[in-house]
């Protein structure tokens, strides 16, 4: 059986609970879940740079939350915010796409700007880290088959540079979490997330982009497109599932520990077209076009799988929400959105 070494439970009722990355798409559902749980306070820390206001919007008049303008970057900042704060959930990060563009600024925030935040940690004796990963740490390409257990080495013959470069600094962030246990008795849990999808998406991820992209044609009466011939797997995991793994890696004893978070099971990219031509009520056919040079396509590739097993064994989490209803869910959110617009 796998085990995690013993380390801090925190009693969510009696905590403050600071979440850097907040004005996101995981960040808000994790605080929704963290004030049910009877959070004494929940700290919203951004720079707002990429986060958006509008997905805490729903937070900011409750008496339990704080949000906080802050950068990563800044040392101060973090020292200031971390103080008091019995358990940080570090979602803060550039993402693939950021990789491509910013490439220095990228390397900066996930390597550096996480250094910072387990540092501010260990001045403050923050109790307990939750680090969010990547399934990107196993690497892209023809090499990645089979089952990728948490063990797994990375691979990257192949791969574009950006999907590299960012599945290499979660790497890092990951060896810094377990220096700081090592050096300082900082207790963590890193949950390597696979792609997140749900309401209050953006438009910035690579596969959860491209449920947007297909619907967004889809409704306009184009041909939805298939990058290859639809067999390629991608793997998605509902955004309150992950949000309910963040608590329960919280409220669990484990600590210098690795686990995946992912979804009930792999799609196929056929599998996701006709999710959302169903979701439509469309007849239109799928229409294959390969990428463009230099497109950016995640989790997608031969026939792997992202088992969650551990999870479920070192903090007792399982996602529960399939790829039908997060679909349905995250699509019915977005023409609510349009509605709203509208008025």
């Amino acid at each position: 059986m796998t085990t995690a070494k013993q380390g801090k439970a925190l009693n969510i009722k009696d905590s403050r609970i600071l979440i850097a990355g907040a004005a996101s798409l995981v960040g808000s559902h994790t605080a929704d879940l963290l004030l049910e749980a009877g959070a004494r306070e929940v700290l919203l820390l951004d720079n707002f740079s990429f986060g958006s206001m509008d997905a805490i919007a729903h937070l900011q008049d409750n008496p339990r939350i704080k949000i906080v303008r802050a950068d990563l970057m800044r040392l101060p900042d973090l020292l200031d915010a971390t103080a008091g704060v019995d358990g940080v959930i570090h979602l803060a990060a550039y993402m693939t796409l950021g990789f491509s563009q910013t490439p220095w600024q990228a390397v900066d925030v996930n390597i550096r700007g996480a250094q910072n935040m387990l540092e501010a940690c260990r001045v403050n004796k923050v109790k307990k880290i939750i680090f969010a990963s990547s399934n990107a740490t196993y690497g892209y390409g023809p090499g990645i088959k089979g089952a990728l257990v948490e063990d797994t080495p990375f691979y990257s013959v192949g791969a574009p540079p950006a999907a590299i470069l960012y599945g290499a600094s979660k790497i890092m962030g990951e060896q810094l979490c377990r220096h700081y246990h090592q050096s300082f008795g900082q207790d963590y849990v890193v949950l390597r997330y696979s792609t997140v999808y749900g309401e209050r998406q953006h438009y910035r991820a690579a596969n959860s982009l491209y449920i947007m992209e297909t619907y967004d044609l889809i409704r306009s009466g184009q041909a939805p497109v298939l990058p290859g011939d639809g067999t390629d797997t991608k793997h998605f995991v509902y955004v309150t599932d992950v949000a309910r793994a963040n608590i329960a890696a919280l409220q669990s004893t484990a600590t210098d520990v690795a686990v995946n978070v992912s979804g009930p099971a792999p799609i196929t990219t056929g599998e996701l077209v006709h999710l959302v031509l169903e979701y439509c009520k469309s007849d239109l056919k799928p229409e294959v076009r390969p990428d463009p040079p230099g497109k950016v396509r995640l989790t997608s590739g031969g026939a792997f799988s992202i088992p969650h097993d551990k999870a479920g064994l070192v903090i007792g989490w399982k996602p529960v929400v399939q790829m039908k209803e997060g679909v349905a869910k995250l699509l019915a959110w977005r023409e609510q959105q349009e509605k709203n617009a509208s008025k």
